[in-house]
């Protein structure tokens, strides 16, 4: 290929190469033949040679080389080359080039030349890469063109006044009278690039905003001159007069009407108007209307507009097109707290949503649907969400279980009807459901006094047919363990009466317990409720007692441990196995905020001991993160060590303080140990942010372990949902995140999310912590890092 061929003929030599390595060669040589050429004096073809390198640049190769050559060509007086060279400046520079700096001059020229045209290549260029710098050398030249007689430089000058504006915010200002007078201007160029520069001062400072408020009867005016204008084929798209233009004026308005009575009053005449005369069976007309109801729902408009805004939104629900359909869920996604009734009217649309094949729509729908639950539709609506869940996309199984848990413990018409709709969940779902559900249903079935018979003949049913579900199988022994004696009568007023055996009982226990799909914390479920049985039943003791001494030698650390203690009981202890292992008492809640499958209190409790004397001491709270450790001897006796979540050293069950001699010499199994009460660790805030809070508190295990716990707080009037915490630490430091309590902040405060996170640092380096926060509030989502160089109440040299 000839070194000086035109552009059509590299473009067609680059596309006829058949590799990658051909192709290169081609753009090699082109390459050099362009730099020879910039090299010399007389070059008659600089434009020619200087598009051919654009395209280059276009296809990803080096073209750096041709920065120069274009600031050259810009100061040319030949409008053929200037217009490459200023086209070569907005592809090959930016503001971090020093080279950019060397247009400036030029730039300041040809805004004063007489050729539009040539003004509107230099407004172009500097909207598209002036630096800062160039911006407060130009500022004034711009001023001016905004104020000049022709409409093709004026529209030009207010789009190149909003990228300064961006980069030099002092400079708004500036801009401020001349923007004003542009409204009067009939041509819609000039009208829109007024109305962007407007919205961009209004948005950057409070004080324009509020000079800016008495435009609002002329934007009022210009838009309704767009909506009842007649057919302009200038301005027509599928029959809206520039939609574009519509748009960019409702924007403005939302801004400026926004907490603003006076503001709002004048424009809610129009945005009627706009929402009954705009025609909604088009893609243009739907984004009109899309935009009115924005700007209804975000200023003081009337209760009767609102409503409109809502139907409108319901209408977009019925359309075919799933973006459309998208947007109208997300909107009232927003609105649902202070709108509930007006969104109810389409709560069956809303509920037709879930079963779309769209993944998007899905999940909006089910947020929504989530949000319209109350007390007066709880049962209609969790029947959708129940049928729902059980051919859900798995990745929606996890909310889904969720949202069902906190609307049933909100709004339960009945224990009996909580109880079952848990219980259907985790049929269900029983892998997807967060680690919290299972202590919580188990105290929701403790309080239940009246139907303890009901529930165990329901979950010893449910474990007969399916022990895959680990959290189902949990509450299903649990249960066994504790009410077995009325599963062995038989006798239920609220279910039809089976004859249970003990073998029975037994078999479906042995049976968890020798499961492969039984995980070590449901195998001591198991193995616990069996221990629980030696008191309840009469005839299989041995049985009990043979199954408990096989896991003396079990390989699970945890599971051998409590086999060895229980075997001591049956042995040593066996005059007070029957106290040890009788029945639990209620569990009280700890706050108003706990919710089955969120913890949403401040801590929570672990259940309290089977009796306490008078005169004998509380014992301190248990850690939080051994909720799910049911499987106490003495049935949640409280206590201060924490052990490991994979092998404990000390069993989580046995009572540290009992009221008799005979319940102290029990501490022999444990060599005597006598855990001292804990100073709580200090809490201090690391992240304070748009009503988000986030407080560390810290654990030192050992001298290389430590745990962190956050917790995080939301005093903003809006819910935040998909809440989630992501940490990041030095390379020798090992992390683990355990499961959060939720992903959600009700507004005010009134609930919080809790994280704990293991650390271990062998090496004892420097210990630091980078957290990334993400979250979705208004349906906008937010992410944001905050570092940790300090951890309260620990010894420096320690890590």
């Amino acid at each position: 290929m000839s070194p000086s061929v035109p552009l059509q003929e590299m473009i067609r030599a680059i596309r006829s190469a058949r590799t990658q390595c051909e192709e290169r060669g081609v753009i090699q040589r082109e390459c050099a033949a362009i730099r020879a050429q910039f090299r010399q004096a007389d070059n008659g073809g600089r434009s020619h040679n200087l598009a051919k390198l654009l395209y280059v640049h276009m296809l990803g190769y080096p073209a750096h080389f041709g920065q120069m050559e274009c600031v050259r060509m810009i100061a040319s007086p030949r409008y053929s080359e200037k217009r490459v060279g200023y086209l070569g400046a907005m592809m090959l520079l930016d503001e971090k080039q020093d080279a950019s700096l060397l247009i400036t001059n030029s730039i300041k020229n040809d805004l004063s030349h007489s050729n539009q045209y040539v003004q509107s290549l230099a407004l172009c260029t500097l909207a598209c890469m002036g630096s800062a710098e160039m911006c407060r050398d130009l500022a004034p030249e711009i001023d001016r063109l905004l104020r000049a007689s022709n409409s093709y430089i004026k529209k030009k000058a207010a789009l190149c006044a909003v990228h300064i504006v961006r980069k030099v915010h002092d400079l708004g200002e500036l801009f401020a009278p001349a923007a004003r007078s542009l409204l009067s201007e009939k041509n819609h160029g000039v009208l829109h690039g007024a109305v962007v520069l407007i919205i961009e001062l209004c948005e950057r400072n409070p004080e324009t905003l509020e000079r800016f408020r008495k435009t609002v009867p002329d934007l009022v005016q210009i838009m309704k001159g767009l909506v009842l204008s007649g057919y302009s084929p200038e301005h027509d798209v599928a029959g809206i007069s520039d939609p574009f233009l519509q748009v960019r004026i409702l924007r403005l308005l939302r801004i400026l009407g926004r907490n603003n009575e006076g503001a709002s009053d004048a424009m809610n005449d129009l945005l009627a108007q706009v929402a009954t005369n705009t025609d909604s069976t088009k893609t243009v007309g739907n984004a009109v209307l899309y935009e009115t109801v924005l700007t209804v729902l975000d200023i003081k408009s009337e209760s009767g507009l609102r409503v409109l805004a809502v139907n409108i939104l319901g209408r977009f629900l019925l359309n075919n097109d799933r973006n459309i359909r998208y947007i109208a869920m997300t909107s009232l996604q927003k609105i649902v707290g202070t709108d509930h009734n007006a969104v109810q009217r389409h709560r069956g649309t809303i509920v037709d949503c879930l079963k779309d094949q769209d993944a998007s729509v899905k999940r909006r729908a089910l947020e929504l649907s989530l949000a319209l639950v109350s007390a007066s539709n709880i049962r209609s609506m969790m029947k959708e969400l129940l049928l729902f869940l059980s051919s859900c996309p798995p990745e929606l199984r996890a909310h889904a279980a969720s949202g069902i848990f906190n609307a049933a413990e909100r709004y339960a018409p009945s224990q009996r009807w909580h109880i079952d709709t848990i219980l259907h969940v985790l049929t269900t779902a029983g892998g997807d459901v967060r680690d919290e559900t299972v202590p919580n249903l188990i105290q929701l079935i403790t309080n239940a006094s009246e139907l303890h018979c009901y529930t165990v003949h329901k979950l010893y049913r449910a474990l007969l047919t399916d022990i895959s579900q680990q959290s189902l199988v949990q509450v299903a022994c649990w249960c066994i363990g504790e009410y077995g004696d009325l599963l062995l009568r038989g006798e239920c007023q609220e279910t039809e009466p089976v004859q249970v055996t003990e073998d029975d009982v037994l078999d479906a226990l042995e049976t968890v317990l020798q499961s492969h799909m039984s995980s070590p914390a449901t195998r001591g479920f198991a193995l616990t409720a069996t221990m629980k049985l030696s008191t309840r039943i009469t005839d299989n003791v041995d049985r009990i007692r043979s199954i408990v001494s096989i896991y003396g030698s079990c390989i699970d650390v945890e599971l051998q441990q409590r086999a060895v203690e229980y075997n001591a009981l049956f042995k040593k202890y066996d005059h007070m196995r029957a106290a040890v292992l009788e029945r639990m008492p209620v569990i009280e809640k700890n706050s108003p905020g706990h919710t089955n499958g969120e913890s949403t209190g401040d801590t929570i409790k672990e259940i309290q001991t089977a009796k306490i004397k008078q005169g004998e001491p509380l014992l301190p709270q248990q850690p939080a993160n051994q909720v799910c450790d049911l499987l106490d001897l003495l049935g949640g006796s409280e206590e201060t060590l924490q052990p490991s979540p994979a092998a404990s050293s000390a069993a989580p069950g046995l009572p540290v303080n009992t009221a008799s001699t005979a319940g102290g010499d029990l501490l022999d199994l444990l060599g005597g140990l006598e855990p001292a009460p804990l100073a709580p660790a200090p809490t201090v805030p690391v992240y304070e942010k748009d009503g988000v809070t986030l407080t560390l508190s810290c654990e030192k295990q050992s001298e290389t372990s430590l745990t962190v716990t956050l917790t995080a707080f939301n005093s903003t009037d809006s819910d935040i949902s998909s809440f989630t915490l992501q940490a990041a630490v030095p390379k020798s430091v090992q992390l683990h995140m355990k499961a959060p309590s939720g992903d959600s902040l009700p507004a005010r405060g009134t609930a919080k999310v809790t994280q704990m996170v293991v650390l271990n640092n062998p090496n004892k380096v420097n210990l630091k912590m980078r957290i990334r926060i993400s979250y979705t509030s208004r349906g906008s989502a937010f992410q944001d890092t905050v570092q940790i160089d300090s951890f309260p109440g620990l010894n420096a040299a320690g890590h």
